[in-house]
């Protein structure tokens, strides 16, 4: 599958809001100019809306994508009736997004304790809130894709297609599998794959791109010296794994390795 036209407007949407809600929590983290327990308040009162407005916008264009997907791949239109609240905010991790955003405080103080220079704990601090941040928005994506697709009889199954220049090995590999329409797909914070359902009556098999998965397999094996090609039933015991997180469900993530750079997992397209 590649990208369409539809595909490349919903992605630009889609970025666009990631770029506005971050720059704008971002600034009301820099613009604090003291980070002590009773600046937590205030930073709340301008960045929670900003999130949750965020993810609603998440949300409501991944729905009219989804509805308009649909009627390409099965010629037909169903309207969906998406409840906001259960695809955004709490619902997202189950945990009262006040305390969430009260970690990137927690950061810093922590840092503090053991001795860290100011500057680099509250670099460490705004690294914290960007990751939350990406998280809760891509969140409100898959939640969404999740409740739409799934009142949708049409379509059965979901693909991840590739949109950045550079991806992760975990999103290429990611890609190269096909996940039943129910299954909160996988993810990482900053992942901005793009998810799409795949119309009932046509099953592309759990492996769609035999040829990718073996090239990052192997260039996995070139960067980390092993490589898990018996692995392809997304079961990524040796490099890649899927685990369930407390709060935010399936992530993606390397068991205590890390790639050398972008060369060593970019793939061409």
């Amino acid at each position: 599958m590649t990208l369409t036209r539809l595909d490349r407007q919903y992605g630009t949407a889609v970025r666009g809001v990631w770029t506005s809600v971050l720059g704008r929590v971002g600034r009301s983290w820099t613009d604090l100019g003291s980070w002590r327990g009773e600046d937590v308040a205030r930073f709340q009162r301008t960045a929670l809306p900003a999130m949750l407005a965020g993810q609603r916008q998440i949300a409501s264009l991944t729905t009219s994508y989804l509805e308009t997907l649909y009627r390409e791949i099965t010629d037909e239109t169903q309207r969906a009736e998406l409840d906001f609240d259960r695809v955004t905010g709490r619902a997202l991790r189950d945990v009262d997004p006040a305390d969430v955003y009260e970690r990137p405080f927690k950061e810093v103080w922590a840092a503090l304790g053991k001795g860290e220079p100011f500057d680099v704990a509250l670099d460490r601090g705004g690294h914290r809130l960007q990751t939350l941040a990406k998280t809760d928005l891509q969140l409100a994506r898959t939640h969404t894709v999740r409740e739409v697709s799934g009142d949708q009889d049409g379509v059965e199954y979901t693909v991840r297609e590739l949109q950045g220049e550079y991806d992760c090995a975990l999103c290429m590999i990611a890609s190269t599998q096909r996940y039943h329409k129910r299954n909160l797909q996988p993810i990482h914070p900053g992942c901005d794959c793009l998810v799409k359902t795949v119309a009932s009556d046509y099953d592309p098999g759990q492996v769609i791109d035999e040829d990718r998965l073996e090239r990052i397999h192997e260039l996995v094996e070139d960067a980390l010296g092993k490589a898990d090609r018996g692995g392809r039933a997304v079961d990524y015991r040796k490099i890649i794994i899927a685990r369930d997180h407390g709060e935010i469900g399936p992530v993606l993530g390397y068991r205590g390795q890390r790639f050398t750079g972008p060369d060593d997992i970019n793939l061409p397209t």
